[in-house]
Parts: C-alpha cells; structure tokens; sequence
C-alpha cells in the first residue's frame, strides 16, 4: 500500500486529518477548498471504495497463509467463526449471520462437510429449513484456531485499541449502506 492511502487510512482509524484544519481536526473537507477547486474529488485517494478495496485484499491476504494449515479458506474462516457462536444454525440464519446468499454459502457448506468439519440436515420442525451442525472435527477446530487472531493482529501491526476503533468505524459503513 503506498504512502497516500496509509495515511488515509490512519487518518480514518483516528478522526483526524491534517489537511487545512490542522493536525487532530476531525476528518472533513472543508467547503472553502471545495469552492476553490483545490481538493480533487475523483483522485483515487480520494475514493473510499478505493481504501477498502485494497485494505480488504490486503487483510484476507494476511489470512491466507495463517489459515492454510487449518485447511480453510477465509470464506470457509468466517462460516466457522458463526457456527462456532452457536450450532445448529439454518442455511438462512447463517447467511443472515455472513449477510451472503443461500447461493453463495451452499458450496462453501459443502466443502465444509466433504472436510468434516458440519453435517447439513433437514429441520425436523422445518422441512424447508436445512440445519448445519458442527462435528466434532468442527469443534476440535476451533482449539486450533484460537491462534488466528493474535498472528494477524501482529501481521497488521496495529494496538488493539486501533483494530477496535477500525472495527467501529468498519460497523458505521456497513450500517451506513444498508449491507445486505
């Protein structure tokens, strides 16, 4: 990640910007500068798309390596990490969990299974309802990934108070575009 977009992105992680209001201002663009042309709304640093693009590639990227010997994928990560919140869950109540649909958990589910990590069976109040229960490969799993999340903290280099601010900020976006 260059310079521009690191500074960017602390800038997010603290609120503060040290554009014309000065050092530790709250991050704005100040309508003056708007008026006089001198902020350049479609530069690429500028796009906040752009940020959590490359943060997001960046992030799952430090994963990979990290969840290799447990035999996941980040995707497969995350569908463990809300079934091992609770188990059983549904095929919709897990989705709703991931905000992913039916038709993008359904080959991830699979591949759990065929690893032996979740049994997928019919509700038996539900028919409609498939269950997704973990085995006890799947909670076995979870001892060993216990490791996961301070390798990361230390593959991003960042204080847990930062990666808890990030994370807030993170929650006021999505809740902010309505994430489906």
């Amino acid at each position: 990640m260059n310079g521009t977009m690191n500074h960017m992105i602390n800038e997010t992680v603290n609120g503060t910007t040290s554009g014309p209001a000065g050092a530790g201002a709250a991050a704005s663009v100040d309508p003056a500068s708007l008026e006089a042309g001198t902020v350049d709304l479609l530069a690429l640093e500028s796009q906040v798309c752009f940020g959590l693009a490359v943060a997001a590639r960046g992030v799952i990227g430090a994963y990979r390596p990290i969840l290799e010997p447990l035999g996941l994928t980040h995707p497969q990560y995350l569908v463990m990490l809300a079934l091992w919140q609770a188990s059983p869950r549904t095929v919709r109540d897990l989705g709703e969990a991931l905000q992913l649909e039916p038709a993008t958990l359904s080959p991830l589910l699979k591949r759990l299974e065929a690893a032996g990590y979740i049994t997928r069976a019919r509700n038996a109040n539900d028919e409609r309802a498939l269950d997704i229960t973990l085995t006890d490969a799947g909670r076995a799993l979870r001892e060993q990934a216990l490791g996961i999340p301070p390798q990361v903290i230390k593959r991003l280099g960042m204080s847990l108070d930062e990666l808890a601010t990030l994370r807030a900020t993170l929650a006021r976006v999505i809740e902010a575009v309505g994430a489906e």
